[in-house]
């Protein structure tokens, strides 16, 4: 409600002006400072209902004035705003127990909006979280709006153990996220396993996730310990979970459900501890309209949604990430190179298919191919030959999906548009295997075997392709990897 009154501390004079106005339009009473020596004086006397603070002032770090803060003032929220906008400044004002964080610039009407939720919720207890000093290797790099969406939804599961779901192409960085999420999280003490379900065979899933007794199949000839306990006390990471059997899937639910299991030929049930982070680059929900996965599970790992972007939609982040990707190769031994804004600004143009991992890949290449220390465009162009311009293609769909995603996309369209018509099972996948057999073994024809080649020329993750080689029975040049 109105009426209730507002401290600031900025440095900035026309930050202060832009946001006590905009507050003084709703009849809050405001109060502004340029340092934090003021804020905590105000808030000690007892003064004010909610503080906004920056994070950098010229007298004290505003991160460090929460808890003292919290402390006298347990009711009192307090927005933490910054400009230094990375991962660990959004996991220390989350831990240090600030409301909410708010990266700068920010939009004025998502400022007024938390201002206006921090004072209507009641407060809620804060818990012990983990400190974090200042670090340079975080595994999450960049200051784009994009990514400040991510950070903070990724701030606020630090102190939780619940399930998220983590939703982006391949090449963004899914599997960083989730390890952050452990790294910086409750479970930080424990194991981190990861099992990408697209890379194990059908039948050995099971095994993989569960272990297995001795003489359980033909092959098992000793106690096997699956992810499930090898990851107790830690988090376990399913990674690309679209393309887990609808068998296990079932089991999977059971294990989350109940909370326990048994390892595949045995009796007794294992209790689990484990805290489940699943990603994939498929869309789900599609998948459970089709079928191809079970609706009760999807919610099940659905409980915090987090999508990494594409490059494309954070291209302001490269030059950070070049920087970076520089540095890691500096210390593998490989020269520090230069790129010169012209050939940065076309690095900015490219779409990335291959996500930051393109890029990455692409910086390691500069590193130890080149031998001039500032890579100039004619370079960046030669790399970058069939680039094209980073914006959509004209259909609307994105051009750097690969053939058999698309030829899935528009099949999703017409069977939606056509389902009353259409046969129910099985149809959908028949028709994708008849069209992925033949697309695939004329890509192994035409790369003579080369599987490597293969997938970049489907756009298909290497074991993925392995994968589909193994189902569809695809002949394969033996020796030609």
């Amino acid at each position: 409600m109105a009426g209730e009154t507002i401290l600031i501390a900025d440095d900035d004079r026309a930050i202060r002006t832009v946001i006590s106005q905009a507050l003084g339009r709703l009849d809050y009473d405001v109060r502004t400072t340029g340092n934090a020596a003021t804020l905590w004086r105000w808030v000690s006397e007892g003064e004010g209902d909610l503080v906004i603070t920056d994070v950098v002032m010229p007298d004290e770090n505003g991160l460090d004035l929460v808890p003292r803060i919290r402390k006298i003032r347990p009711e009192m929220r307090v927005i933490v705003m910054s400009a230094q906008n990375t991962l660990l400044t959004a996991v220390k004002a989350t831990e240090r127990g600030a409301f909410e964080y708010l990266p700068k610039p920010f939009d004025l009407k998502e400022l007024v909006n938390i201002v206006q939720r921090a004072l209507t919720e009641r407060t809620r207890p804060t818990e012990d979280k983990p400190s974090f000093e200042d670090d340079d290797t975080l595994p999450l790099i960049g200051r784009s709006p994009a990514m400040q969406d991510v950070y903070r939804v990724m701030a606020r599961l630090m102190g939780t153990d619940l399930t998220a779901l983590i939703a982006g192409e391949s090449g963004t960085g899914k599997e960083l996220v989730a390890r952050a999420l452990h790294d910086y999280g409750k479970r930080r003490n424990g194991p981190f396993v990861a099992i990408n379900m697209a890379a194990i065979p059908r039948e050995l899933i099971e095994s993989e996730l569960f272990g297995h007794e001795k003489g359980a199949f033909t092959g098992a000839t000793m106690r096997y310990q699956g992810r499930f306990e090898q990851s107790d006390g830690g988090t376990l990471f399913l990674d690309e979970i679209g393309d887990m059997p609808m068998e296990a899937q079932t089991r999977l639910l059971r294990v989350i459900q109940e909370g326990e299991y048994s390892r595949v030929g045995g009796r007794a049930p294992i209790r689990t501890n484990v805290r489940i982070i699943a990603a994939t680059h498929r869309d789900l929900r599609q998948y459970v309209t089709r079928g191809l996965f079970r609706e009760d599970l999807y919610y099940r790992l659905n409980v915090v949604p987090i999508r990494v972007p594409p490059l494309r939609e954070r291209l302001e982040d490269i030059p950070d990430l070049v920087r970076v990707f520089f540095g890691q190769g500096e210390k593998d031994g490989l020269p520090i190179k230069v790129i010169d804004p012209a050939a940065m600004a076309r690095m900015q143009s490219y779409r990335w298919p291959g996500n930051v991992r393109e890029l990455e890949n692409l910086v390691r290449r500069l590193s130890a191919v080149y031998a001039q220390e500032t890579i100039g465009i004619e370079t960046i162009e030669a790399e970058l030959s069939d680039a094209g311009p980073a914006s959509e293609s004209t259909d609307g769909a994105p051009d750097d999906e690969s053939f058999i995603e698309s030829v899935e996309r528009h099949l999703e369209h017409y069977f939606a548009a056509h389902a009353d018509g259409l046969p129910a099972a099985g149809l959908y996948d028949r028709v994708i295997k008849e069209v992925e057999r033949p697309l695939i073994a004329l890509s192994l024809a035409a790369t003579r075997g080369n599987q490597i080649r293969a997938a970049e020329l489907l756009g298909l993750n290497r074991n993925t392709l392995r994968k589909k080689i193994r189902e569809l029975d695809i002949p394969v040049v033996r020796g030609v990897k």
